[in-house]
Protein backbone atom coordinates (compact mmCIF):
# COMPACT_ATOMS: atom_id res chain seq x y z
CA UNK A 1 0.00 0.00 0.00
CA UNK A 2 1.77 3.41 -0.98
CA UNK A 3 2.24 6.01 1.94
CA UNK A 4 -0.93 7.79 2.64
CA UNK A 5 -1.16 11.81 1.92
CA UNK A 6 -1.00 13.77 5.40
CA UNK A 7 -4.49 14.57 4.70
CA UNK A 8 -5.37 10.68 4.40
CA UNK A 9 -6.81 8.98 7.72
CA UNK A 10 -6.19 5.31 8.03
CA UNK A 11 -9.16 3.84 9.70
CA UNK A 12 -9.22 0.67 11.73
CA UNK A 13 -11.17 -1.48 12.76
CA UNK A 14 -13.74 0.63 15.61
CA UNK A 15 -13.67 3.56 12.69
CA UNK A 16 -14.38 1.61 9.95
CA UNK A 17 -17.85 0.40 12.44
CA UNK A 18 -18.47 4.03 13.43
CA UNK A 19 -18.43 5.57 9.73
CA UNK A 20 -20.45 2.38 8.24
CA UNK A 21 -23.96 4.44 9.13
CA UNK A 22 -26.12 6.38 7.09
CA UNK A 23 -25.75 9.47 8.30
CA UNK A 24 -22.22 9.57 9.76
CA UNK A 25 -21.29 8.97 6.18
CA UNK A 26 -23.84 11.56 5.20
CA UNK A 27 -22.10 13.82 7.59
CA UNK A 28 -18.16 13.36 6.31
CA UNK A 29 -19.03 13.54 3.05
CA UNK A 30 -21.09 17.16 3.58
CA UNK A 31 -18.46 18.50 5.33
CA UNK A 32 -15.50 17.11 2.96
CA UNK A 33 -17.46 18.98 0.02
CA UNK A 34 -18.87 21.42 1.90
CA UNK A 35 -16.29 22.73 4.52
CA UNK A 36 -17.25 23.44 7.83
CA UNK A 37 -20.85 23.72 9.00
CA UNK A 38 -22.52 23.56 12.32
CA UNK A 39 -25.05 20.54 13.85
CA UNK A 40 -27.99 23.22 13.28
CA UNK A 41 -27.16 23.47 9.27
CA UNK A 42 -25.57 20.07 8.55
CA UNK A 43 -29.31 18.77 9.91
CA UNK A 44 -31.65 21.24 7.48
CA UNK A 45 -28.83 20.35 4.84
CA UNK A 46 -28.87 16.21 5.05
CA UNK A 47 -32.99 16.68 6.52
CA UNK A 48 -32.99 15.47 9.73
CA UNK A 49 -32.88 16.66 13.13
CA UNK A 50 -30.16 18.30 15.21
CA UNK A 51 -29.56 16.09 17.96
CA UNK A 52 -29.01 13.26 16.10
CA UNK A 53 -26.81 15.36 14.03
CA UNK A 54 -24.85 16.43 16.86
CA UNK A 55 -24.77 13.05 18.32
CA UNK A 56 -23.47 11.34 15.09
CA UNK A 57 -20.72 14.18 14.45
CA UNK A 58 -19.45 13.13 18.22
CA UNK A 59 -19.05 9.88 16.99
CA UNK A 60 -17.23 10.61 14.26
CA UNK A 61 -14.79 12.66 15.91
CA UNK A 62 -14.70 10.00 18.79
CA UNK A 63 -13.14 7.81 15.48
CA UNK A 64 -10.73 11.19 14.58
CA UNK A 65 -12.98 11.70 11.54
CA UNK A 66 -14.27 15.21 12.17
CA UNK A 67 -13.15 17.58 14.52
CA UNK A 68 -14.50 20.66 16.00
CA UNK A 69 -12.75 24.03 14.38
CA UNK A 70 -12.46 25.64 17.53
CA UNK A 71 -14.78 28.44 16.18
CA UNK A 72 -17.96 29.48 17.50
CA UNK A 73 -19.84 29.10 21.04
CA UNK A 74 -22.59 27.30 22.79
CA UNK A 75 -24.63 24.78 20.65
CA UNK A 76 -23.26 26.69 17.16
CA UNK A 77 -19.75 24.97 16.74
CA UNK A 78 -18.93 24.33 13.45
CA UNK A 79 -17.23 21.19 12.71
CA UNK A 80 -15.08 19.94 9.99
CA UNK A 81 -13.64 16.88 8.17
CA UNK A 82 -10.11 16.33 10.17
CA UNK A 83 -8.75 14.72 6.79
CA UNK A 84 -9.26 15.26 2.82
CA UNK A 85 -9.78 11.38 2.83
CA UNK A 86 -9.75 8.01 4.13
CA UNK A 87 -8.83 4.38 3.56
CA UNK A 88 -9.09 0.75 5.05
CA UNK A 89 -8.24 -2.36 3.91
CA UNK A 90 -9.90 -5.71 4.06
CA UNK A 91 -6.23 -6.59 6.34
CA UNK A 92 -7.87 -3.92 9.01
CA UNK A 93 -10.95 -5.89 9.65
CA UNK A 94 -9.64 -9.61 9.49
CA UNK A 95 -11.19 -11.89 12.00
CA UNK A 96 -13.73 -9.20 13.23
CA UNK A 97 -16.55 -10.15 11.51
CA UNK A 98 -18.40 -6.38 12.83
CA UNK A 99 -15.52 -4.45 10.76
CA UNK A 100 -15.76 -7.18 7.81
CA UNK A 101 -19.68 -6.31 7.79
CA UNK A 102 -18.92 -2.43 7.97
CA UNK A 103 -16.32 -2.75 5.37
CA UNK A 104 -19.12 -4.37 3.44
CA UNK A 105 -21.50 -1.57 3.94
CA UNK A 106 -19.73 1.00 3.14
CA UNK A 107 -18.01 -0.32 -0.34
CA UNK A 108 -21.85 -0.72 -0.96
CA UNK A 109 -22.35 2.71 0.32
CA UNK A 110 -19.45 3.93 -1.64
CA UNK A 111 -20.71 2.30 -5.29
CA UNK A 112 -24.30 3.14 -5.04
CA UNK A 113 -22.95 7.06 -4.33
CA UNK A 114 -20.89 6.82 -7.12
CA UNK A 115 -24.03 5.41 -9.17
CA UNK A 116 -26.04 8.31 -8.25
CA UNK A 117 -22.77 11.20 -8.96
CA UNK A 118 -22.28 9.66 -12.34
CA UNK A 119 -26.43 9.06 -13.33
CA UNK A 120 -26.42 12.46 -12.56
CA UNK A 121 -23.89 13.49 -14.50
CA UNK A 122 -25.20 11.61 -17.42
CA UNK A 123 -28.27 13.36 -16.93
CA UNK A 124 -27.00 17.03 -17.15
CA UNK A 125 -23.53 16.26 -19.91
CA UNK A 126 -25.20 18.07 -22.36
CA UNK A 127 -25.64 20.83 -20.32
CA UNK A 128 -21.66 21.35 -20.05
CA UNK A 129 -19.09 22.97 -22.44
CA UNK A 130 -18.24 20.45 -25.23
CA UNK A 131 -14.41 20.61 -23.55
CA UNK A 132 -15.84 19.02 -20.68
CA UNK A 133 -18.25 16.67 -22.20
CA UNK A 134 -14.61 15.35 -24.21
CA UNK A 135 -12.71 15.25 -20.90
CA UNK A 136 -15.45 13.31 -18.66
CA UNK A 137 -15.19 10.15 -19.55
CA UNK A 138 -15.36 6.43 -18.64
CA UNK A 139 -12.98 3.30 -19.36
CA UNK A 140 -12.72 -0.21 -18.42
CA UNK A 141 -9.44 -1.68 -18.94
CA UNK A 142 -8.96 -5.52 -18.25
CA UNK A 143 -5.40 -6.68 -17.17
CA UNK A 144 -3.52 -9.79 -16.25
CA UNK A 145 -1.55 -9.05 -12.76
CA UNK A 146 -0.66 -10.85 -9.61
CA UNK A 147 -1.80 -9.57 -6.19
CA UNK A 148 1.58 -8.03 -5.61
CA UNK A 149 1.80 -6.30 -9.02
CA UNK A 150 -2.03 -4.68 -8.67
CA UNK A 151 -0.59 -3.64 -5.32
CA UNK A 152 2.04 -1.70 -7.07
CA UNK A 153 -0.21 -0.45 -9.77
CA UNK A 154 -2.71 0.81 -7.31
CA UNK A 155 0.07 2.91 -5.71
CA UNK A 156 1.07 4.33 -9.15
CA UNK A 157 -2.51 5.59 -9.51
CA UNK A 158 -2.61 7.06 -6.71
CA UNK A 159 0.59 8.92 -6.71
CA UNK A 160 -0.80 10.44 -10.20
CA UNK A 161 -4.12 11.04 -8.64
CA UNK A 162 -2.27 12.73 -5.75
CA UNK A 163 -0.42 15.11 -8.61
CA UNK A 164 -3.60 16.14 -9.73
CA UNK A 165 -5.81 16.61 -6.33
CA UNK A 166 -5.06 19.75 -5.52
CA UNK A 167 -6.05 22.44 -8.29
CA UNK A 168 -3.34 24.40 -10.50
CA UNK A 169 -5.41 27.61 -10.36
CA UNK A 170 -6.02 28.06 -13.98
CA UNK A 171 -9.88 29.45 -14.66
CA UNK A 172 -12.33 27.12 -14.96
CA UNK A 173 -11.14 24.62 -12.43
CA UNK A 174 -14.00 21.81 -11.07
CA UNK A 175 -13.93 19.06 -8.96
CA UNK A 176 -14.15 15.87 -10.08
CA UNK A 177 -14.30 12.56 -9.18
CA UNK A 178 -12.13 9.41 -10.19
CA UNK A 179 -12.91 6.44 -9.38
CA UNK A 180 -10.57 3.35 -9.16
CA UNK A 181 -12.50 -0.18 -8.66
CA UNK A 182 -9.57 -3.50 -9.35
CA UNK A 183 -10.90 -6.79 -8.62
CA UNK A 184 -10.06 -10.20 -10.27
CA UNK A 185 -12.61 -11.40 -12.54
CA UNK A 186 -12.35 -15.44 -12.22
CA UNK A 187 -14.70 -17.03 -9.92
CA UNK A 188 -11.42 -19.30 -8.95
CA UNK A 189 -10.13 -18.05 -5.54
CA UNK A 190 -7.26 -20.21 -5.75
Amino acid sequence: MTQPSASTLHLDSRAVQVLAHPLRSRLLSALRMDGPATATVLAATLGTNTGATSYHLRRLASVGLVEETGEGRGKERPWQAASEMHEFTERDVAGDPDGQAATDWLRRHYLRAFVDRYEAWLETQSTWPLEWQDAAGASDYAIHTSPARLAAFNDEFSALVERYRRGSGDAGEETVQVHLHAFPLSADHR
